[in-house]
């Protein structure tokens, strides 16, 4: 006769089987664990390529197109250098400072000091310089910047015929002794010829010589004005008007000449001339 088999006893056995059987498949996942992580740091890591680096190692940047034209993108970056420094170039390198000087003494000389303002004598200057120095400019466009946007010269090429020009229209109006005067100042040797003179020593030579004509020809403006005011005083002294300003009265006779001379055209025309032959 068996013994009956007690309801604890065989809970207690199931327990232990479904234990059993967890640990079992927890010791099946550390395996796969294991052994796909020793697999992973077996395969060593595949070091980077670079595709454009050349085979000795350096690194190559070719400016130029497909067709030998340079590309666009250096273009672009000379055009933004080349508007950076246009009003550097503006002011040493052409005839804008010496026109702008002179009309500005001459609206001095009329005693009104905002009367044109600032930006109609920039404006008249600027294209009074435009007009002088078109044919430097295209000389510099025919025969520099479209050979070298065509790929017929390189850039260092293309800058000195480009300097070329404009050297030789500052060496014209620049004086000698201006040229020794920054020679001196740099300490440099005496050069053999004007045309071996840096564009260092030339630029600030060019600016003095332009400073230093633009005060002549403002001297000249000034003279009739200066005669118109001594007459005005003198008048208002033999009629003893001392507390009279003579510029309330003499600044009207001085428009009116200025008029009638035509003086406006009679300064530009002298300022175009005095570049002619250059």
């Amino acid at each position: 006769m068996k013994a009956p088999t007690s309801p604890w006893l065989s809970g207690r056995a199931a327990r232990i089987l479904v234990m059993v059987l967890l640990a079992v498949v927890v010791a099946a996942a550390l395996v796969m664990m294991t052994g796909n992580a020793s697999h992973a740091a077996i395969v060593p890591p595949t070091p980077p390529v670079d595709p454009i680096a050349p085979s000795g190692g350096g690194v190559s940047v070719n400016i130029n197109g497909p067709d030998g034209t340079p590309s666009s993108a250096i273009v672009t970056l000379v055009g933004i250098t080349l508007l950076s420094v246009a009003p550097a170039l503006l002011l040493m390198m052409t005839s804008f400072t010496k026109i702008f000087v002179v009309l500005a003494m001459a609206r001095n000389a009329l005693a009104l000091p905002s009367i044109p303002p600032n930006q109609v004598l920039a404006g008249l200057a600027l294209f009074l310089t435009l007009f002088i120095m078109a044919p430097i400019l295209t000389d510099i466009n025919n025969h520099a910047v479209q050979p070298y946007l065509n790929g017929h010269l390189g850039f260092n090429d293309a800058v000195t015929l480009a300097s070329t020009p404009l050297r030789k229209f500052m060496l014209a109006h620049t004086r000698e002794e201006d040229l020794a005067l920054m020679t001196r100042a740099a300490g440099h040797a005496n050069p053999k010829d004007p045309q071996s003179v840096s564009l260092v020593t030339l630029v600030p030579a060019f600016m003095i010589s332009e400073l230093r004509a633009a005060f002549i020809i403002g001297f000249v403006i000034f003279v009739p004005f200066l005669v118109i005011d001594l007459v005005v005083s003198a008048a208002l002294m033999s009629m003893g008007m001392m507390m009279l300003p003579p510029v309330m009265i003499s600044l009207p006779f001085k428009i009116l000449l200025f008029v009638l001379v035509d003086g406006w055209g009679l300064i530009i025309t002298t300022l175009i001339s005095s570049y002619k032959g250059g």
